[in-house]
């Protein structure tokens, strides 16, 4: 919430073992993942602690954070956590200055809401708000990338927002972002896609979809989704 101090944090009804997350949550603030009503992400890439193992916390698919089974369901304390989140291959860790622990994410740690589109002469951009109201500029450096779906045909969208952390897409900002689509020849091959700050990010060969290259409002139509 809006003005909440992540300091004074605490998940009610906790287990006994909560003890260990109140020691990284210590251990968070004092290295300064986040200053005092600021927010971002800690330098995590310059830290190598020792690794501690294994915490039973994990982001669910829905977005959700949850510790021995509880939700925490302090955003302010879920931002700070994020703060620290980091990708080593396929495991996410929470790093400080003074230790790493892993943890389960079963999607994505993030989760796409909103999507607004900023036009400027030069071309658009697509803008991505996340469930933790980071905002992610979609171009070079943060890619879309789209795997195969549940359904024949269908996909499943995801943004890089940093250091390897992605942010899987709300069926609602889905179908935004089909809206958007467009074709153009990839390859010689004309493909189905979306551009955003001069980048081009193909999704489908355009002839599995109907479409004709060159038509307009190619992606009104489009659900690509599960």
């Amino acid at each position: 919430m809006p003005g909440e101090d992540p300091n004074a944090t605490a998940i009610p009804n906790a287990p006994p073992a909560s003890g260990r997350l109140e020691a990284l949550m210590a251990a968070v603030r004092e290295a300064g993942g986040r200053e005092a009503g600021g927010r971002g992400p800690a330098p995590v890439e310059k830290w190598d602690p020792p690794d501690c193992g294994e915490m039973d916390l994990v982001i669910k698919a829905d977005g959700s954070w949850h510790y021995m089974g509880t939700p925490i369901g302090r955003p302010a304390l879920v931002r700070l956590f994020a703060s620290v989140l980091a990708r080593e291959g396929e495991r996410y860790v929470l790093k400080t200055p003074v230790e790493k622990v892993g943890i389960q994410v079963e999607d994505a740690p993030f989760l796409a809401v909103e999507m607004a589109v900023e036009d400027a002469a030069d071309g658009r951009t697509l803008v991505f708000r996340t469930n933790l109201d980071d905002l992610v500029r979609c171009g070079p450096g943060h890619a879309l990338r789209f795997v195969p779906g549940g359904a024949p045909g269908a996909v499943v969208p995801y943004v890089h927002v940093r250091r390897g952390l992605d942010a899987r897409l709300t069926r609602a900002v889905h179908l935004d972002l089909m809206a958007e689509g467009e074709v153009r020849e990839e390859g010689g091959v004309p493909m189905f896609g979306i551009a955003s700050a001069s980048v081009f990010f193909p999704i489908l060969p355009a002839a599995d979809l109907g479409l004709d290259h060159g038509a307009d409002d190619q992606g009104a139509d489009v659900d690509l989704s599960q």
